[in-house]
């Protein structure tokens, strides 16, 4: 029998980041300021530290994980490779399926890879306050308990919908000392004036970054910070560390590369944290399917254009080339949280427009029903987000076995979803439907952008 766990010993983590960038064919688009002009990396230094700033626009292939960061994340780090046998078993597929286990984080997802380094790189920059948005709270809790390990006060801005769906990641954050509010909020003007114009509003990953960048620059002793929990260089690079050690662990399975690599994809970070080491070996010429997956309900990459637009509602951020459905997209309220962001991480774009990537976008009746088999065969109950990831294997190891082919599936296990059970009791209610993002909701969404400057 093969092994289920296959784990890497500490003294053999990857202790550098893998920065894509310096092998990205073409040439990704570069930041334009939100006048439309060029962006001097200097004039994020009221938002970001220099030093993060640094690993944002560096073109370097590798870049050092310092000791410190290691020292923290080994209290999870190397995560566990496994090998799905019991959901290979019960679609009596050929294919060997195995998935990085980053639900092992003790906040529960692979947020905290990048959590920690934002944190400790803001403290040694001499800063005393991260402020953040948050979808689901797998960001929020993620930092939260970095700020805590590291001495940092930490503010989270959580979604609306999310905030009245899922409190226990509320009361995860205040246990580490985070202090969570629902956005929009009463707390900063953007806030304020999205209550007066929506009142009901289920609010928007959009939405609160605004306000947590308000908060941020608005602070006149200059030590608060904004943290972002995907999308930007730096945090899809400290995310490398997932697909560096799957590779060290695939080596150990006595595994080829694999033949198809799945992540699910919101901003863009847990997909890139596995994906990008494999890209580089299929920019190499390898011969491997990657695929980021996302819901019907908010198709960013499958149905969205690839365009400058702004990261948040308020029009705070820099202009990104980015695949988006429109800074003003509120998305509808459906469970998987992390994905409902109306844009995508500027290289995962860029990979997607070089046809590196193939991204896919699934229902979310389809995903729990995912999940369910998932979790009655392998046991672990997924997170929302995590389930868009294993539908699409499922279906791949069913392919396989049409096929009569023998593939190695890699997928990136998110996170758990025992904080996410009310979304499951409401499908087994049969209280979820399908939902497809009509046409004329992202045509309607889409003229935010219009007088921007074309990617």
């Amino acid at each position: 029998m093969p092994d289920r766990k296959i784990l890497l010993n500490e003294k053999d983590i990857p202790r550098k980041w893998y920065n894509i960038v310096a092998d990205l064919p073409g040439n990704p688009r570069s930041p334009l300021t939100p006048e439309g002009k060029p962006m001097d990396p200097s004039m994020l230094a009221p938002v970001f530290p220099m030093n993060l700033i640094e690993q944002e626009v560096s073109r370097e292939r590798w870049i050092d994980i310092p000791e410190e960061i290691l020292e923290i994340i080994y209290r999870w780090r190397p995560s566990p490779l496994r090998r799905a046998l019991y959901l290979e078993k019960h679609l009596k597929t050929p294919a060997r399926i195995y998935y990085k286990d980053e639900s092992a984080s003790p906040p529960g997802s692979h947020k905290p890879n990048t959590a920690v380094a934002q944190a400790w790189y803001n403290k040694k920059f001499g800063i005393k306050k991260l402020t953040t948005e948050t979808g689901a709270g797998q960001w929020g809790s993620a930092l939260s308990f970095a700020c805590q390990l590291v001495g940092l006060e930490c503010k989270v801005y959580m979604v609306r919908i999310s905030y009245d769906q899922k409190p226990l990641r509320k009361i995860m954050m205040r246990i580490w000392g985070g202090n969570c509010v629902a956005s929009p909020s009463e707390e900063t003007s953007f806030g304020r004036k999205i209550l007066k114009e929506m009142p009901d509003t289920p609010g928007s990953l959009g939405i609160a970054i605004s306000e947590a960048i308000e908060e941020a620059v608005g602070d006149k002793s200059g030590k608060t910070r904004y943290s972002l929990g995907s999308v930007l260089n730096h945090v899809m690079l400290h995310q490398t560390i997932i697909g560096l050690e799957a590779k060290k662990q695939l080596k150990i399975a006595n595994e080829k590369i694999p033949d198809v690599v799945i992540g699910c994809a919101g901003g863009g970070s847990n997909f890139a944290g596995l994906s990008f080491p494999f890209l580089y070996d299929k920019i190499n010429g390898a011969k491997i399917t990657v695929i980021p997956t996302e819901p019907t309900a908010c198709p960013t990459l499958t149905k969205g254009p690839f365009a400058y637009d702004h990261g948040d509602t308020a029009c705070m951020t820099p202009l990104l080339a980015m695949y988006t459905l429109g800074h003003n997209f509120v998305p509808p309220p459906i469970h998987a949280g992390g994905l409902r962001y109306h844009g995508m991480a500027p290289l995962v774009s860029h990979a997607v427009k070089e046809g590196l990537l193939e991204p896919r976008a699934f229902d979310q009746v389809k995903c729990y029903k995912a999940a369910l088999t998932w979790a009655k065969t392998e046991g672990v109950i997924c997170a929302p987000e995590t389930s868009h990831a294993i539908a699409c294997v499922i279906d791949e190891a069913e392919k396989a076995r049409q096929e009569g082919k023998d593939k190695v599936i890699l997928m990136n296990f998110s996170g758990h979803g025992l904080m996410d059970l009310a979304g499951y009791q409401k499908f087994m209610d049969g209280k979820l439907t399908e939902y497809h993002l009509p046409d004329s909701e992202i045509s309607k969404s889409l003229e935010s952008i219009k007088n921007l400057p074309r990617a």
